[in-house]
């Protein structure tokens, strides 16, 4: 398995080396590996005591962000080394604050990992939700730093619960402790003989907590959705944006505010092109009379989306016609209700909240309008799913404190 292990990272390398000839993220994922080493010789401080963590991408990286701003209250003394996989998390977040170091998590190859551990000597691991790479888990353990997987979560397909997957169960076996989001997490992971668990829930819940806490106030989106009913529509992908903008015919009442995935100028240039109302651009909107005057509103940047769901009644969220959707919570935490695509089921917060009566899906543009037209004209019950969206998001918080009470125990 060792064997087969190695010869897969070795070809998932030689891949994103082709890769890279002609697809920009694979050239920063290969480039940005390149002086891994030399910055971290530079930059570690040979007296200091260093924990570290490790995200796959941008969402991993938002789930363990209050516990390293935590552990930075807490223990002051200690330096934070924060690694990525994907380009999509570091290129976003290689200039935050809160860690001493930033950098590519190098290959998972012996070597790597080894040279890795002599330099950072981490007291604690983190590794956020996922990203079990055999080497580095090895090599921690082997160094006797303490390993911890936060916001795990578990489901049966997976291999460590298949009867040929004793070699994926021994990656487990590395971690100390793992704090993991719900019971069927833990009943899969003692059905494997692991016990050393605790259900902390999901730290993005604290996160986007602190983001609503310090949501930023957006003048163009206060003036676009004053007294109208507005719908705010996250991280949307194009078989979201065409069921959104059969919407527009529902009449004047409804606005939308249109946050793409992607904001690109040829994905922007489709969406402006497809719509048949006034529309306004957020980097072109400093004319109040257009603001005003339109019906849609599209944020072409980065970084607003989490301050820009608190000027609707209703939230859609995106990719629910795709692989999946994305973050409903941090909509729900400002108390509207939220809405998604057919394409949810691996995503726990999105099944409470339909549950709950905080969160809805539909499958088609017909199902879609008549949600819409529902809450336009039923306030109370508008009301009511918003409560329970909002209630949903604070009774999940408290996942950091239960995993800093934890590391101050031992």
């Amino acid at each position: 398995m060792i064997f087969l292990y190695n010869l897969g990272i070795r070809t998932y390398y030689l891949l994103a080396l082709i890769t890279s000839l002609f697809k920009p993220k694979a050239r920063l994922w290969v480039k940005g590996r390149k002086n891994v080493f030399k910055q971290l010789k530079s930059e570690l401080e040979t007296e200091k005591k260093y924990c570290w963590f490790h995200a796959s991408s941008l969402g991993e990286f938002e789930q363990g962000r209050p516990i390293i701003e935590e552990i930075k209250k807490t223990y002051p003394e200690m330096g934070v080394v924060l690694t990525f996989f994907s380009p999509s998390g570091y290129e976003i977040r290689k200039n935050y604050t809160g860690a001493d170091i930033i950098c590519y998590l190098p290959l998972d190859t012996r070597r790597n990992a080894q040279r890795f551990m002599k330099l950072v000597k981490p007291k604690w691991c983190f590794f956020i939700k996922y990203d079990y790479w055999f080497h580095f888990l090895k090599q921690a353990k082997k160094s006797g730093s303490k390993i911890f997987l936060v916001s795990g979560i578990f489901r049966k397909k997976q291999l460590f619960f298949k009867s040929y997957g004793n070699w994926y169960r021994k990656l487990l076996n590395q971690f100390d402790h793992l704090f993991i989001q719900n019971n069927e997490s833990a009943s899969l992971l003692e059905s494997i003989g692991i016990k050393n668990y605790t259900v902390s829930g999901d730290s993005r819940f604290d996160r986007v907590v602190q983001i609503a806490e310090k949501s930023k106030n957006i003048e163009a989106a206060e003036q676009f959705s004053k007294d109208n009913f507005t719908l705010v529509c996250g991280s949307t992908w194009e078989p979201d944006e065409n069921n959104l903008f059969k919407l527009l015919e529902i009449g004047d009442k409804l606005k939308l505010i249109i946050a793409p995935h992607e904001i690109n100028n040829a994905h922007i240039n489709n969406i402006v092109s497809k719509l048949k109302v006034p529309c306004v651009l957020f980097s072109k909107s400093e004319n109040l009379k257009e603001v005003l005057e339109a019906k849609v509103l599209i944020i072409d940047n980065i970084g607003m989306l989490s301050s820009v769901y608190k000027y609707g009644q209703m939230a859609y969220i995106g990719g629910g016609f795709g692989a999946g959707i994305h973050n409903t919570i941090e909509a729900a935490v400002y108390g509207i209700p939220v809405i998604f695509g057919p394409n949810y089921q691996k995503f726990q917060e999105a099944r409470d909240l339909i549950s709950n009566g905080g969160g809805f899906s539909y499958s088609n543009p017909e199902e879609l309008n008549s949600l819409i037209k529902k809450y336009i004209s039923d306030t109370p019950n508008l009301e009511k799913s918003g409560k329970a969206a909002f209630e949903y998001v604070n009774k999940m918080k408290g996942a950091t404190k239960l995993i800093i009470d934890f590391l101050n125990k031992i």
